[in-house]
């Protein structure tokens, strides 16, 4: 990872509207939502962006969260358009986002990669032109190990919500993800990622 960059745009991935609430493929909303809220700011509607935003004041500093209303395919398009109104530079970024890839409970900070077949990911190396932007990824566990099964029931398991076992371990991991959205502020993304990228709920800890 890189040295320490000076973020000032974070963007939590979903699908806008009331049917995606809770569900597996929102969990970028959910942690930007949480972590606005810990702060105590307010989300609007923000056309000129396409999507919404809230806005804190930290001296002369302003932290800017962002939940596009693009829809997760084309979450670069509202990215690039905030980037450009604020005039912030793409190593000002950090994108939240929901990785199927990585076990429910885990989390993956980087500062660079590909889109890994994540739409939202996708739309937004294209509509930015790199993949050198930072992103965290909230792990939310394969719908099956078996690849063809998994292959069939991507869509249901992305776009269904968490069921009564993985709510409190969503709870406890969007608190680590304020966690470390702070550390990342305070400290850069290589003392954070050392933090996050080692973490484990404490349901976990406990099976090691």
């Amino acid at each position: 990872m890189s040295c320490f960059r000076d973020f000032r745009l974070f963007v939590g991935l979903g699908n806008p509207g009331t049917k995606y609430i809770g569900t597996r493929h929102n969990v970028g909303f959910m942690a930007i939502e949480k972590f606005a809220k810990a702060h105590r700011v307010d989300f609007r509607e923000q056309k000129k962006i396409y999507g919404q935003l809230a806005e804190l004041k930290t001296g002369a500093r302003s932290l800017r969260f962002l939940k596009p209303a693009t829809f997760m395919n084309e979450s670069g398009r509202s990215i690039r358009a905030t980037l450009d109104w604020f005039d912030l530079e793409v190593d000002q970024l950090v994108v939240l986002v929901d990785d199927m890839d990585l076990p429910l409970g885990r989390l993956r900070l980087r500062s660079q990669g590909s889109s890994g077949g994540h739409n939202g990911l996708n739309s937004t190396i294209q509509h930015l032109g790199t993949e050198n932007f930072c992103r965290l990824r909230i792990g939310i566990g394969p719908p099956s190990e078996i690849q063809q099964a998994r292959k069939e029931m991507t869509v249901s398991h992305v776009l269904g919500t968490f069921n009564k076992q993985e709510v409190p371990i969503v709870a406890e991991v969007l608190d680590e993800v304020i966690l470390g959205l702070d550390l990342i502020t305070r400290l850069g993304i290589e003392k954070a990622g050392n933090h996050l990228n080692s973490y484990k709920p404490k349901e976990y800890q406990s099976s090691d």
